[in-house]
């Protein structure tokens, strides 16, 4: 949907879906029920188009590129007047109902297997996509710090895919855009890792106004919020840097005082075995400390390896509804994705592209469960009232 000059979806990673025919009956049910919701409230008119942020794993994106798949589905956008502007490209494989956790950044960009998923998402934005929106498509940040990747390697195919999206760019007159997003623990995860990394991309590539058409940040604001990152400084110090921000993921972190033994005790309920729940730990002097998942993080205070009094902050990667704020003595990093917006604001022409983001509701405590498409229409709620 139009968001100011700009568009809005959700991703519709938060569906189950890995084969195309799942996703296309994600699209004809799911996603049509939220539009409805909107049109019902008024937030989109009966008439306006309305706007899917597609996920699509590496095998549904090769069945809809095999025989007549792709023009039924360019149909179905046409006679549902919806469309696409962007694809989730971060995870490759299954993403629900089984361990994803650090599988969700395998293949990484060393591999070859990651170039050529990738450019079967943009092969069919080429198909889909409408020149007045652009496409981009969101990845992981290279890789996974545990891996120990090889930045070299990392580089080198992000130039080829720089390369690759320029001629196809030329080809079909749209302009596309890959956004890498940074996450705790990523390859590159905050503001001056991520600044670093693209230094490096832009000082190896023999044509770095290129990299800089193709290749931004997809900015996900729970996971900046999770670093203590400004969000208002970040994005400008991406900016200033001449990083294109590709997209916006509108979402929210758990928080806590750790030194809160009742806010210890209620994080236990968001320890699930699907995704990686990391934890950034900051001191008074405002150093972190970070652990790589939920269950470390409850093993070291009880093996006496860490004391949570000697911390002032604790912020946990799990993505809550922006329009439902846990029970206390939680609460959420919405205030920050309230800064991105306004820096929008201040910025309009920065980002064309905002994604809504929670893709939990299959693992969320009880307490903050609700139908699906209720809890997409109060985030868009949320967005539009904020935004």
């Amino acid at each position: 949907m139009k968001f100011h000059q700009s568009h809005l979806s959700y991703c519709t990673n938060i569906h189950p879906a890995e084969s195309w025919a799942e996703t296309f009956a994600v699209l004809g049910t799911h996603v049509l029920a939220v539009r409805d919701r909107l049109r019902a409230t008024g937030a989109v008119g009966a008439d306006d188009a309305f706007a899917i942020g597609l996920r699509l794993s590496a095998v549904a994106a090769r069945e809809l590129l095999a025989g007549d798949c792709l023009e039924i589905f360019k149909d179905w956008l046409a006679e549902t007047n919806t469309y696409v502007f962007t694809i989730n490209g971060f995870p490759y494989g299954s993403f629900h109902g089984t361990r994803v956790k650090e599988q969700v950044f395998k293949p990484d960009w060393t591999e070859r297997a990651r170039v050529d998923y990738t450019k079967d998402l943009f092969r069919i934005l080429a198909a889909i996509a409408c020149p007045r929106t652009g496409a981009s498509v969101s990845t992981l940040p290279g890789s996974h710090k545990t891996f120990h990747a090889d930045d070299g390697r990392i580089l080198g195919h992000l130039i080829e895919m720089a390369d690759w999206l320029e001629e196809l760019a030329v080809e079909t007159g749209l302009d596309f855009h890959l956004g890498l997003e940074p996450e705790p623990l990523g390859h590159f995860e905050n503001t001056v890792e991520t600044l670093a990394f693209f230094e490096r991309l832009h000082r190896m590539a023999n044509k770095p106004d290129v990299i800089r058409r193709r290749i931004g940040v997809n900015y996900d604001a729970c996971h900046f919020a999770l670093e203590y990152d400004d969000a208002k400084e970040s994005l400008d110090a991406l900016a200033g840097a001449g990083i294109r921000i590709s997209k916006i993921h509108l979402s929210s972190a758990l928080a806590l005082d750790p030194r809160d033994s009742a806010a210890l005790a209620a994080i236990r309920a968001f320890d699930e075995p699907v995704y990686f729940h990391q934890v950034l730990l900051r001191r008074p002097d405002e150093t972190i400390f970070r652990f790589a998942d939920l269950p470390l993080f409850f093993a070291a205070v009880e093996g006496g390896m860490i004391d949570p009094a000697d911390f002032e902050e604790m912020r946990v990667h799990f993505h809550i509804p922006l329009d439902a704020e846990p029970a206390t003595p939680l609460r959420s990093t919405r205030s920050q994705t309230r800064e991105v917006l306004e820096w929008r604001r201040d910025h309009p022409g920065a980002c064309q592209h905002y994604e809504i983001e929670t893709y939990t509701w299959g693992v969320l405590p009880d307490g903050l469960q609700r139908p699906v498409e209720e809890q997409i229409a109060g985030e868009y709620a949320w967005v539009l009232e904020n935004g």
